[in-house]
């Protein structure tokens, strides 16, 4: 049964809904399916599954592009209703003819919609009726076809026996006898008596060309066991001899006394700290990035040189007449060449291929039914609507001001913790340090909790890091619980007063359950204020496997009835891409979390924020 039937501009007023169901829906599956489908771009997909306790929706859609209406379907997902998407496009239809622009109460559509409906389910019914008749005729063509095949089967096997038995007499040299007293005749078939004679080597009187050739399988496994042979005399090796590794000495030199640097003290016993004071450079997240407007003509006509439809060209006169009156409205075959060079364009920078199928759907889908304005060509128009929707999705939809949460999180006299996860490699705890010497520059004080008990050096690393900024660092060494170091690093901090506790996890790839179930389990024992997920910019189409299972196993292995997920992603290794800036598209459209920082080197300074208006015009270029 269908639940709920809305009506309402894109500006989110409502103009009608269906007074005949009136079904109160549990939860909010309208608002949460504007807020994370249509205004996150994702109106490409066929349909919407809502989950609120108790009840499981779906919802479906369309737009109305040239009027800016959207009709919205709510069922039990259970059902599975056929006529839904017959329903909306009926309802479209009607509800365009007696749209008024100045009016807002439309109560004479209940009895339209009432006729629709009836109209939409007699359809289903009898759709679902033929399908049911057309089942049994199929069945009965398919028996009465492995019938008559079986006939013909029995018939030639009748065949083959008779002739192969008539060919006894007149042909002796053709035909073998075989142990059992029958003739073989001329088919290739090879019988267990005569597959037991050539594998154990037994003569074979009889000059058929279909019997194993003995001499043949002979010769091969007299060749390989010469070449097996070879390989043993060449690999044996003197027992006596004992191969031992010595170590290199150059030019009869003392090997050094001290080999391990991460002690604080060098060989006489003196304190060597290299310090790295707060006052070495301003941090790049507070230098405004410039970005220099070129002219968007050359971008134009590149757009409108890569999107040339295949079809034929129109005459001058017509293609003129066009620009000047405008196009009645656009439709997919009009979008798709543009479309496709976007497509193409998105995924040279790098963008995941589904990523970049999702964003031209949608675009095509807020297209679709609009009019064309005059002197205006479909590229620049698919390019603007385009950019739209890139800086809609890479815009955060949450404050990120962590400045102002650590502040507020002091005045609650607790300190602010911060999780940084990902996979192995990607600079976790470099990046980490980055965020401390940031936080350092705005009167923070920090606390770095060493929580990485896997890999070995990296309690070292992070002391390193420590030691340079001069900050505490909190660590239990190796081969303990994480979860239970990050929560004794958090007391820690509470007792000492410290603002901000940053927590270096291990890395761990987002197939490995066992990590991740740890990793799952710290997050639900700390419940950390943030959790950063640190990615390269250098993924392509992994980025979208990362970011999705990681957000997946989260949920999965956590015990909690709302489990915490991904809440920010900080880009590293963003100097060495280039024009390469898909991945972070990929990683906020799959994830819904916002681009925090960007680490762009190698020194405690290169780390900013993501520029988004740079990011889209790199993608568009």
């Amino acid at each position: 049964m269908l639940e709920q039937l809305l009506i309402f501009t894109r500006g989110g007023l409502i103009l009608w809904t269906c007074k005949e169901l009136g079904n109160a829906l549990k939860g909010s599956p309208i608002d949460t399916l504007i807020r994370s489908c249509l205004l996150e771009e994702r109106s490409g997909a066929a349909s919407y599954n809502y989950d609120a306790p108790g009840a499981s929706y779906t919802l479906k859609w369309t737009f109305h592009n040239e009027l800016g209406l959207v009709f919205v379907a709510v069922y039990q997902r259970i059902l599975h209703l056929l006529y839904v998407d017959d329903l909306l496009a009926l309802v479209r239809r009607e509800f365009s003819e007696i749209y008024d622009p100045k009016r807002t109460v439309y109560n004479d559509f209940d009895e339209t919609f009432r006729q629709l409906r009836m109209e939409a389910e007699a359809r289903a019914e009898e759709l679902k009726k033929s399908k049911q008749m057309v089942k049994p005729v199929n069945n009965s063509k398919k028996q009465g076809q492995a019938q008559k095949a079986g006939f013909d089967k029995g018939n030639k096997k009748r065949e083959g026996s008779s002739a192969a038995g008539g060919g006894d007499d007149n042909d002796e040299g053709k035909g073998r006898k075989l142990e059992n007293g029958h003739s073989n005749g001329n088919i290739f078939e090879i019988d267990e008596p005569r597959m037991t004679a050539a594998v154990n080597g037994k003569e074979n009187t009889s000059s058929d060309f279909s019997a194993f050739d003995v001499s043949k399988l002979q010769k091969r496994t007299k060749g390989g066991k010469k070449t097996d042979t070879v390989v043993n005399k060449g690999s044996k090796v003197d027992p006596k001899k004992k191969v031992t590794k010595k170590n290199r000495v150059w030019d009869d030199a003392p090997p050094e006394s001290k080999l391990d640097f991460t002690d604080p003290v060098d060989g006489n016993g003196n304190e060597k700290i290299e310090v790295v004071p707060a006052s070495q450079g301003e941090s790049m997240m507070d230098v405004e990035e410039i970005i220099s407007s070129d002219s968007e003509g050359e971008e134009d006509d590149n757009v409108q040189k890569d999107s040339k439809p295949e079809a034929t060209k129109k005459g001058w006169f017509s293609s003129m007449f066009q620009s000047i009156a405008g196009k009645a409205n656009l439709e997919k075959g009009d979008l798709e060449p543009a479309l496709k060079a976007l497509k193409d364009r998105l995924m040279t920078k790098n963008v995941a291929e589904e990523i970049a199928e999702k964003l031209c759907e949608s675009v095509a889908a807020s297209l679709e039914g609009k009019k064309l304005a005059s002197f205006t060509r479909v590229s620049s128009t698919v390019q603007a609507a385009m950019e739209e929707a890139l800086v809609r999705i890479l815009t955060p939809r949450r404050s990120i001001d962590i400045l102002r949460d650590v502040h507020a999180a002091k005045e609650q006299r607790k300190p602010y913790v911060v999780v940084f996860v990902g996979v192995n490699g990607v600079g976790k705890s470099t990046n980490l340090a980055k965020v401390a010497y940031w936080l350092l520059q705005h009167n923070v004080s920090v606390m770095m909790a060493a929580c990485d008990t896997f890999r070995s050096g990296a309690v070292e690393q992070l002391r390193t890091h420590a030691r340079r900024l001069q900050i505490p660092i909190f660590e239990k060494g190796y081969e303990k619980d994480p979860a239970i170091v990050a929560k004794e690093a958090i007391q820690e901090a509470t007792c000492h007063g410290s603002d901000v506790v940053l927590v270096d996890t291990a890395g761990r790839m987002q197939d490995n359950e066992p990590l991740m179930r740890a990793l799952s389990k710290l997050i639900y024992l700390n419940n950390p204020d943030l959790v950063l997920f640190v990615g390269e910019a250098l993924v392509g189409n992994d980025a979208v496997d990362q970011l999705s299972k990681f957000n997946q196993k989260l949920a999965d292995l956590s015990t909690s009835s709302t489990p915490r997920l991904i809440d920010g992603i900080l880009l590293t290794k963003f100097d060495t891409i280039d024009d390469k800036v898909g991945a972070a598209l990929s990683m906020v459209y799959i994830s819904g979390a916002p681009v925090m920082f960007v680490g762009c080197g190698q020194s405690y300074t290169d780390l900013k924020k993501l520029n988004v208006k740079s990011i889209v015009k790199t993608l568009l270029k």
